[in-house]
């Protein structure tokens, strides 16, 4: 097997056993086990970006007949690495591989699954776009909604990390069973009932805390927008709907003199995060965790949580974050690259995926 190499920080493509399949685009340290899991070694490829900013993907070997599996992980320029996995998509589309499979951990704009006034589903168009481009499945972990697989033509493998986040607070929280699972806003309570049921634990919930705005929730359908003087038909008089009043905030459930476990899929803006633990703190937990799949950690948080009643910071390596790491200690990282490479080795055989779903439920 050859060594791990790359491209100015682009590490483009693997060779699959018996030069099958390859692999596309490695960034961090979570790819080095999949290729030895595997047993992969990198194909030949090139990414890089031109003088005037245009990216630019080179196959160096031919891919016809073949089946290719793209790995991209979403750094913080999140639109490079779009534009990266579609042009390589198109790249091997056009050079006549056999199936072109995008293995993305965390699937960009995800958040942006709902409409929000008078914008766009922006993922829906991304789904389009890498169907357009050529891809034929995709491979990834913790979609912020379910639903999002609908956006999708061709067959969407959404695996859950839980299982690793579960077998991290069974081992390495001590004490967990005097733990309680905290969903922080009533929209998370599903997962964390979850949680919660195969620990064997208590479920507590946030609520009050407001994640969005009135104004947020609009969906779009009072366009045009209504005019005070605006002519009403005459035999049209709909109910009035009551505003919204945001009430105090509460937490149901006990977690005095217990350790609070907050789960989510996202961390990115960790401001709720950090509120949440206020709350936990005033009413008794002496200890906190945060866990979720995807550790995005954005701007300012690396110092927030350091700041914060949060002891400790649970995420998966779906997402590159060495840098916050080395900014507060107080974030860990589970492995999973196991999962994705039994995923891709099942695929690549023909191979039933049920396995990697045992147990799995909507919730989860």
């Amino acid at each position: 097997m050859s060594d791990w190499t790359g491209f100015e920080a682009f590490l483009p493509a693997v060779r699959f056993r018996a030069d099958l399949e390859r692999l596309h685009r490695l960034f961090n340290d979570f790819f080095p086990p999949v290729l030895r899991r595997l047993g992969a070694e990198l194909g030949k490829s090139v990414v890089y970006q031109e003088t005037n900013g245009e990216t630019r993907v080179e196959i160096k070997e031919s891919v016809r007949g073949q089946d290719i599996f793209i790995i991209q992980t979403i750094p913080r320029d999140v639109n490079t690495a779009v534009m990266e996995l579609l042009i390589m998509a198109y790249a091997l589309k056009t050079s006549c591989a056999r199936n072109i499979i995008g293995v993305i951990p965390y699937f960009p704009y995800s958040k942006q699954s709902k409409m929000r006034k008078r914008g766009s589903i922006v993922c829906k168009l991304l789904a389009s776009m890498l169907a357009k481009a050529g891809l034929t499945h995709i491979i990834t972990m913790d979609l912020h909604q379910k639903e999002i697989q609908g956006f999708f033509s061709f067959p969407v493998d959404n695996l859950r990390a839980s299982p690793f986040l579960l077998q991290y607070i069974q081992e390495e929280i001590p004490d967990y069973r005097n733990a309680v699972i905290v969903a922080k806003s009533p929209g998370a309570a599903k997962r964390a009932q979850s949680y919660a049921e195969r620990l064997r634990l208590g479920l507590a919930v946030i609520h009050g805390e407001a994640q969005c705005t009135e104004q947020d929730m609009d969906d779009g359908r009072h366009s045009p927008p209504m005019l005070k003087n605006a002519t009403v038909h005459p035999g049209l008089e709909l109910p009035l709907m009551m505003a919204k009043e945001k009430p105090p905030i509460t937490v149901v459930g006990d977690v005095g003199g217990r350790i609070a476990i907050i789960v989510d899929d996202i961390i990115d803006d960790v401001e709720s995060f950090v509120a949440a633990a206020e709350i936990l703190k005033e009413r008794g937990a002496y200890k906190i965790f945060v866990m979720a799949t995807h550790g995005l950690l954005s701007a300012d948080a690396p110092r927030l949580i350091e700041e914060s009643s949060i002891d400790e910071v649970v995420v998966t390596n779906t997402v590159p974050h060495e840098v916050q790491k080395l900014q507060c200690p107080k974030i860990k990282t589970v492995d999973i690259s196991l999962i994705l490479s039994e995923a891709i080795r099942r695929i690549h055989n023909g191979e039933s995926m049920a396995y990697l779903f045992r147990n799995i439920t909507v919730d989860d």
